[in-house]
């Protein structure tokens, strides 16, 4: 492991979670460094925002590619060459085949309380729409381990905020990406400082030395 901490994100959007991350490690928030971003759209606005930011940038789109598993070891190359010690997801809209020099070293975070309103489809606004149908009272945010299967590896985190009557999607949509901005940190962090043990579903925080 490094110190800071090297990071991989994986992007296919406008790279909100990329600036939070960013942001939190210029304002010595966030002990890492971002060493690549692969993005899986040529036009997505989180490849600008890696350009202003001078990081290495790499483009891999899926239809490019003739299966999963080619599409997957493309973005994982410029991963170990850049030597991460770990990969974050961030908006990243693409299943994954995890190689095996990656497993419990990919984070994703969704803006559902998994096992709600997750899988395949759930992303973006239909998330918190799909919330609101539903009448729940409560939403937030879910950090886990990465597998082969869409928003089902192992929690590392969980936040909850509250649904309000008058809420709409794009209002609750922020509530639950300030609470993003706290938790995708913090588990970086602890995964940083080897304080995260998977063991089957569950993954356990253990205390801190320092």
């Amino acid at each position: 492991m490094h110190d800071p901490i090297r990071l991989a994100v994986l992007l296919s959007g406008g790279g909100t979670t990329l600036q939070n991350l960013l942001d939190r490690i210029a304002a010595g928030l966030l002990r890492a460094e971002i060493a690549v971003v692969v993005s899986s759209k040529a036009d997505a606005f989180g490849l600008t925002r890696a350009r202003q930011a001078n990081l290495p940038a790499f483009v891999v789109e899926r239809k490019s590619c003739a299966s999963r598993v080619e599409f997957s070891d493309r973005i994982f190359a410029p991963c170990r060459e850049a030597g991460v010690d770990l990969v974050c997801l961030a908006g990243f809209l693409q299943l994954l085949h995890i190689p095996d020099d990656f497993v419990n070293r990919v984070l994703n975070i969704h803006p559902a309380l998994i096992p709600a309103f997750c899988g395949k489809g759930y992303h973006g606004l239909a998330v918190h729409r799909a919330a609101l149908d539903m009448g729940v009272k409560v939403s937030g945010c879910t950090v886990h381990f990465a597998d082969n299967e869409y928003d089902h590896g192992p929690i590392v985190s969980q936040r909850v905020v509250p649904v309000l009557d008058d809420d709409t999607p794009e209002s609750l949509a922020a509530r639950v990406f300030a609470a993003e901005c706290e938790a995708y940190p913090q588990a970086i962090q602890w995964f940083a400082q080897g304080r995260l043990r998977a063991e089957g579903r569950r993954v356990k925080v253990l205390r801190s030395e320092f």
